[in-house]
């Protein structure tokens, strides 16, 4: 074990799929110099459920409702966060579904505010017969897709 890592960081992802394009929605995160591709998601805060983290996320994200749906995954490997060096990241993943048309969700770049610093977002729709784990930045993501395609 790693024993500079003291702490855990719990994040809540959700796989949004388009039933009429059979696409799945990524999101491009730019902060500072570092570029990513995860999915719509996110850190649980205290006090807060998993899935109400979600529904949180979404809305502050993407800017729609969802209804949560099963949990698909669980990280179940020692994964270290990309951005805390003392944490152990939890990803956990549920499927999502949203009565909102998905061409309400905002595809353009725009910025967004956290903790005081100007990050960069957008959401894209990938065919899930071209999903890809190298299309995501993270491990645990690209297990996750490797578990998609698998279905």
């Amino acid at each position: 074990m790693n024993n500079t890592i003291n702490r855990f960081t719990i994040r809540v992802y959700g796989l949004l799929i388009d039933e009429q394009t059979q696409s799945i929605l990524l999101s491009k995160e730019q902060i500072g110099s570092f570029g990513f591709t995860k999915f719509p998601g996110g850190g649980l805060e205290f006090g807060e459920g998993l899935k109400d983290c979600l529904v949180r996320e979404f809305k502050e994200e993407v800017n729609i409702d969802i209804e949560v749906g099963p949990h698909v995954y669980t990280t179940d490997f020692f994964q270290p966060s990309a951005f805390k060096a003392n944490d152990q990241l939890i990803a956990v993943y549920y499927q999502v579904y949203t009565q909102a048309p998905t061409s309400a969700i905002r595809l353009d770049q725009f910025d967004i505010e956290n903790n005081g610093r100007i990050e960069q977002q957008q959401f894209l729709w990938v065919p899930l017969t071209q999903l890809q784990p190298t299309m995501l930045t993270f491990p645990v993501d690209q297990h996750v897709v490797s578990l998609i395609n698998k279905k």
